[in-house]
């Protein structure tokens, strides 16, 4: 293929319209799960995400830094500054490296957990699944599973 001669021949690629297309998708997503989460749950999707992390590790602890979400060092500090204000987690003491911060759950969390994963669902299944046939989906899935495992920062 030749190489454009032109911003607008660049500007009109196939291939930037179509990660585009991805981030877009990928950005109102996020704006409507959000926003459903914060009106039906009362708090954000990215709560919900750690919320979620936490419990996958069935109860564990975790160190804040290792819960991986795309903040900085000092948001992922902030998150959790208003998690715990808002009795969803709290902070414990590493037992061995004082240096390392963990978190777990508190009781409180589990319902509001369960409200918000209900919220989440339905708003995927409507925006995320619906929208598809069935094989259109697993195809799209099997396709980012891919994508993801081939990208390495």
């Amino acid at each position: 293929m030749a190489e454009p001669r032109r911003a607008t021949d660049v500007a009109n690629r196939p291939l930037i319209d179509d990660f585009g297309g991805l981030l877009r998708a990928a950005a109102h997503l996020e704006r409507v799960v959000d926003k459903a989460m914060r009106d039906e749950a009362g708090i954000s999707h990215v709560m919900f995400e750690v919320l979620l992390r936490l419990y996958r590790a069935e109860g564990a602890k975790l160190p804040i830094g290792s819960i991986d979400l795309v903040l900085t060092s000092g948001g992922m500090t902030r998150l959790v500054d208003r998690m715990t204000a808002a009795g969803l987690v709290r902070r414990v003491p590493h037992t061995t490296d004082r240096r390392i911060q963990m978190i777990e759950t508190t009781a409180e969390a589990e319902e509001v957990f369960l409200r918000a994963a209900a919220v989440h669902e339905r708003v995927v299944e409507r925006h995320f699944v619906a929208p598809l046939t069935p094989q259109e989906y697993q195809l799209m899935t099997s396709c980012l599973r891919r994508i993801v495992s081939g990208v390495t920062i």
